[in-house]
């Protein structure tokens, strides 16, 4: 049998300065104007960013072994299907706000670099009490469960700045210009320092991440233990976001039962953690967990093709739908003449 490496701080070190490395390439070489980016030109993004997530699951399986790479690949697909909830939340803050197509990048480029940072404490705070406290995934399980069902019974809400604390505080504290300066976020008046419209959506988008991310990480402890798998997973889905974005800003009404696939995607890895709480991996405990009588072993292969198959549906539905729905309103051109 073989020996798989045990994770130590440098393999997280290097991962996240090869992101850094990335991103700083994106920003400081092809964004580092402000201009409007283009279908093609984010289609070309995700595919890339879908393509070094791939890349990262092969080179796991020489070095973890086959089942973390597909828990990779399952925490992956997990949280990029949630991701594209946040997208259509997105768009619904840069509506409200009028952002200019040009400003956009930049708002989810900074938005992005601060989600990186919170979903990383967030993600070592809950690997830290699924280590200590092991009935903490109970929990996590039934909250997955509550959070899918009401998915499906709410509809999505407006955007509404002065219900965030967030945008409140930061009004409260700093005076807010009246229009947007170029791209900036902070801007000078007299001896005062300014927010820009600019900057009370990046605190929107930063906050709305914050709120999907409750859902999220205790999702992907539904997948594994595993702090490495957690993260990076996390990561490329985040890093895909932002050309995500650009690819389905405009596709929001062809995905009407996608949040219905979202709510069963969460049932799902809900009840597989009440199921089997202990049959994530990814910690050792120094000897084998003791059985109970209503576990129920889920592999990771079927676990990742039941969310595949579901979101696979729910897109499917969605397309079908707005096909039908186009044809059935198309209206006849005039006759021809006689």
């Amino acid at each position: 049998m073989l020996a798989w490496i045990q994770i130590e701080w440098w393999h997280y070190a290097t991962f996240i300065v090869g992101v850094l490395f990335v991103v700083a390439l994106d920003l400081g070489v092809f964004h580092r104007r402000a201009r409007v980016v283009k279908f093609r030109e984010a289609l070309a993004w995700t595919c890339l960013w879908v393509s070094l997530s791939l890349l990262f699951a092969w080179t796991l399986v020489p070095t973890l072994g086959p089942e973390e790479a597909q828990k990779f690949l399952l925490g992956y697909i997990l949280e990029l299907s949630l991701s594209m909830d946040n997208v259509f939340v997105i768009a619904l803050i840069f509506g409200y706000f009028r952002v200019p197509i040009t400003f956009q990048h930049r708002v989810l480029f900074w938005g992005i670099m601060g989600a990186f940072v919170m979903r990383g404490i967030m993600i070592a705070f809950g690997a830290a009490l699924v280590s200590r406290f092991e009935w903490i995934l109970y929990v996590f399980g039934f909250f997955l469960l509550v959070t899918g069902a009401k998915m499906v019974f709410t509809s999505q809400e407006g955007v509404h700045p002065e219900k965030n604390p967030v945008i409140r505080l930061a009004r409260r504290f700093f005076p807010v210009t009246d229009f947007f300066v170029g791209q900036s976020f902070v801007v000078r008046q007299g001896e005062r320092l300014a927010l820009t419209p600019l900057a009370l959506v990046l605190l929107m988008v930063e906050t709305t991440d914050l709120i999907f991310a409750v859902d999220s990480i205790p999702a992907i402890f539904g997948v594994t233990k595993n702090p490495f798998i957690v993260f990076t997973s996390n990561v490329f889905a985040i890093l895909g976001l932002r050309s995500l974005y650009f690819v389905l800003a405009n596709l929001i009404g062809y995905f009407r039962y996608l949040k219905l696939g979202l709510s069963f995607v969460l049932v799902f890895i809900g009840l597989k953690m009440l199921l089997d709480p202990h049959g994530t991996g990814g910690l050792d405990h120094g000897g084998a967990e003791e059985a109970l009588w209503f576990q129920l072993e889920i592999p990771t292969g079927i676990s990742l093709g039941v969310v595949g198959g579901i979101l696979f549906s729910s897109i499917l539905a969605s397309l079908g739908a707005s096909f039908w729905e186009q044809r059935r309103n198309r209206v006849p051109g005039p006759a021809a003449p006689p």
